[in-house]
């Protein structure tokens, strides 16, 4: 077969090497691909966002499978676009992609359905969700951009000031564009997190083995909030009894919900909760593989990913088996020093072998440039140093005993994943 894998990030590097250690895989593309996808995959120039690019670039390859990893695409049609070419594509369609790209949808659909989630106000005028957050008078309150903003359109205001401050710079000064046209004012809940992603075929749905991800840049979760700096799995806080709740209250009503308004999803659909004192509740949904969840979800897959993949596309789901190993795992996420603010590029890596430095360990990356056989940086998340172990202290010490040998002017990293 041959596969094309669109983006270009760690979670792509991750699916990229998956897709490889098929042995029905004889060629793997990636567009645009990174530094170290270039080592593992034909990388091709073609924008995540080129839809009419990528069609013609499949068709033109006889591409057996289209493999859309990334929000922006999928919210724009790209599986659509390549389903009416005649060519075969993981990835939800535009239709149910707007279970992520717009978090109205979402939330409107959890309160029509009785899934549990907090509960929430929309608005599309700024002086209106301001005048809800006085009289209401409830802090924190968490205020989020509708659309899709790399990961970063939600904000958790600790007081009116900080609210105030959020609504202003999402719905006047734009700094998510046109996805910060309407909010959604959401009551704060507390409890541990946990990330599932579920293959889903709209008829049944896999749960993948849980996952724990860490957000904020500083130790302590102190700092801004990221696209992520390191992952667990398991999920320390995820029970087998709390998986079969939110198999019954959450992962299956959401694919029926999805069915009844005829926007069934096909693909990899992620489901963001929150273990509160009442039960477990949706904090969001995406509709891709989450980055860097991908990073420690993958490697514990021990079936073969690219029959998964064409059972999902064939609708048959129902009937492949999925083997998981019972190791534990960990990704330590290394960043451009001043990430997730600015940061400068083209810092040359030293350190990185091909082996990832520590026997068990491997290093994905997400924002890396190759050139005459060097490595620089190329992205505020530069690389995902992942291990897996007997036990996730074991897998931790591994990923950490990797970081310590990679080097790049600036380089930051949390020192307290999985703790």
């Amino acid at each position: 077969m041959k596969i094309l894998v669109i983006g270009g990030g760690g979670r792509e590097h991750t699916i990229v090497r998956k897709i490889k250690e098929s042995p029905r895989v004889e060629k793997v593309y990636c567009a645009p691909g990174n530094g170290g996808i270039s080592r593992d995959a034909e990388c091709v120039d073609i924008s995540v966002t080129d839809i009419d690019g990528v069609v013609r670039f499949a068709a033109e390859h006889q591409i057996d499978l289209v493999f859309v990893a990334p929000d922006d695409p999928l919210a724009a049609g790209m599986v659509d676009a390549l389903e009416s070419a005649g060519i075969r594509a993981f990835g939800p369609r535009a239709n149910a992609a707007v279970i992520e790209s717009s978090k109205v949808f979402a939330k409107d659909l959890m309160k029509k359905y009785h899934i549990p989630t907090a509960g929430y106000e929309v608005f599309d005028e700024p002086h209106k969700a301001l005048q809800y957050i006085r009289e209401n008078n409830q802090y924190p309150i968490v205020i989020k951009a509708d659309g899709l903003a790399l990961g970063k359109g939600v904000i958790i205001a600790a007081d009116y000031a900080e609210a105030h401050d959020a609504v202003k710079s999402i719905m006047e000064d734009k700094v998510f564009g046109s996805s910060g046209n309407r909010v959604v004012v959401e009551e704060f809940i507390t409890g541990p997190e946990v990330s599932v992603l579920a293959f889903t075929d709209g008829k049944s749905l896999k749960p993948m083995v849980s996952s724990k991800d860490h957000k904020r840049a500083l130790d302590g979760d102190k700092g801004l909030n990221t696209g992520g700096m390191g992952t667990i799995s398991p999920n320390p806080y995820y029970s087998e009894e709390m998986a079969q709740l939110c198999m019954k209250t959450i992962f299956l009503p959401t694919v029926e919900a999805m069915n009844k308004e005829g926007r069934t999803f096909k693909g990899c659909l992620y489901f963001g909760l929150m273990l509160t004192k009442d039960g477990p509740k949706v904090i969001e949904y995406n509709s891709r593989f989450g980055d860097p969840e991908t990073q420690v979800v993958l490697p514990r897959l021990k079936t073969d990913f690219v029959d998964i993949l064409e059972a999902v596309v064939e609708e048959r789901l129902e009937s492949q088996t999925i083997e998981w190993s019972q190791d534990a795992c960990a990704c330590v996420v290394m960043a451009s020093g001043g990430y997730p603010g600015k940061y400068a590029k083209g810092i040359e890596i030293s350190g990185l072998d091909d082996f990832g430095q520590v026997e068990g360990a491997t290093v994905y990356h997400a924002g890396t440039l190759y050139r005459d056989h060097r490595f620089y940086t190329n992205g505020g998340r530069v690389l995902g140093v992942t291990a897996l172990g007997g036990t996730l202290d074991e897998a931790l010490k591994k990923a950490y005993a990797s970081v310590e040998k990679i080097n790049f002017e600036g380089a930051h990293y949390r020192s307290d994943i999985g703790k």
